[in-house]
């Protein structure tokens, strides 16, 4: 028989699975993947157990729980001064990967361009061009990671259907100031060109420094989907449980793949974060200090060792330069760390298409001091 030739040629299993299945067969501290190794709030996992128990174990709503979008359009008002529709405008989805891939596929046609900044997450180019569309991958400026605008200016032709931002970054750390937002703003007005946003850390900024959302940007609000996560924020990134936010017109769009792809979400587990939301509102501003404690231990730890740490404003994620350690390609470091310091991270040449010549890695934070101290001890050993 002859099975149809592949629609994603460049797709193997990711990087993340083939870390994490290392991870395991060397028994090594596992710092690549982005979870937590401990659990979210208790009254938050509590509560889902008292939906279970009463009974709500049906479908929920295509576009998710009420009470949970509303939680949403309160916090997004009170965080940016955004303001969205509970009703028309915010769709609860199976994690931010199907927001994504929803808000993609509902808009992005045939022979349509898409800009994205490299290095990049990677499951935004697959969703791109199983819709039929071309992705124009930009680089960020090195040493801290910056947007060219005068590129992305270069880059916009008539076919741009599309420009991906991620803020806080995976895998930089670095974040978009209010100036940047501004730029894009400038820069696409008088365009029919949508921007998506992808701020799943957007409660993971540092050093006193607030996150500039495009749901508080009104110029580009409207022509936005943004989206965000509550595994990262919650620390239950097992659940799943994502949300995008978007004009009414969009979200009809993003609800038609939607309603496709996983119809609904889990109903106990909305209705859990919407009573947390409610009993923790100030949940979101707490959380910094929280992972910046992380991100000190772990700076402080690694201070003796021979890799240089970069810069991390935000996200659970630090990079660092290995070259003082072993002048190889970064997978080949990431292979060479397992085997010989029983340490996990993730090379960062796979988040772009054409890898510069780097030797940075990534490691994560979002894990308990026990597990940040045993790493570290092997670390500076190296």
């Amino acid at each position: 028989m002859n099975y149809p030739e592949t629609k994603l040629p460049k797709v193997g299993t990711t990087i993340f699975t083939q870390m994490s299945q290392l991870a395991a067969q060397h028994n090594a501290l596992d710092l690549s993947q982005g979870f937590p190794d401990f659990d979210g709030p208790t009254a938050l996992l509590d509560a889902v157990g008292h939906h279970i128990s009463s009974g709500a174990n049906q479908y929920a709503p295509m576009a998710g729980v009420p009470a949970l979008r509303e939680a949403i359009a309160e916090k997004v008002s009170r965080f940016y001064g955004g303001h969205y529709c509970a009703e028309r405008e915010i769709t609860i989805t199976s994690g931010a990967t199907e927001a994504l891939f929803a808000a993609i596929s509902a808009v992005v046609r045939t022979g349509d361009e898409v800009i994205m900044f490299d290095p990049a997450y990677d499951s935004y180019e697959p969703a791109v061009e199983i819709n039929g569309g071309t992705t124009v991958r930009l680089q960020l400026l090195a040493p801290h990671f910056k947007v060219d605008w005068q590129a992305v200016r270069d880059a916009i032709t008539a076919k741009t259907r599309l420009i991906i931002l991620n803020s806080p970054h995976n895998p930089t750390g670095t974040t978009l100031s209010k100036h940047d937002l501004d730029t894009l703003a400038d820069m696409l007005a008088n365009t029919d060109i949508l921007v998506l946003s992808d701020e799943v850390y957007e409660h993971i900024v540092f050093d006193g420094e607030q996150h500039q959302s495009v749901a508080g940007h009104e110029a580009l609000r409207e022509r936005s989907f943004v989206v965000s996560s509550f595994g990262k924020t919650y620390h239950i990134t097992g659940w799943k449980v994502g949300y995008c936010l978007a004009p009414a017109a969009l979200s009809a769009e993003l609800r038609k793949v939607h309603q496709y792809l996983t119809f609904a979400i889990s109903t106990p587990m909305q209705l859990a974060i919407a009573d947390y939301m409610a009993d923790a509102p100030n949940y979101g501003f707490e959380l910094p200090a929280f992972y910046q404690q992380k991100r000190d231990l772990f700076c402080r730890l690694m201070a003796p060792s021979r890799f240089e740490l970069l810069p991390t404003q935000g996200t659970y994620f630090q990079l660092v330069d290995y070259r003082a350690i072993k002048d190889v390609p970064d997978i080949e470091f990431c292979q060479w760390l397992i085997e010989h310091a029983g340490v996990v991270a993730i090379p960062i040449s796979v988040f772009y298409q054409t890898p510069p010549d780097t030797r940075i890695v990534r490691f994560c934070f979002a894990k308990g001091e026990a597990t940040l101290k045993a790493a570290a001890e092997r670390l500076v050993t190296l």
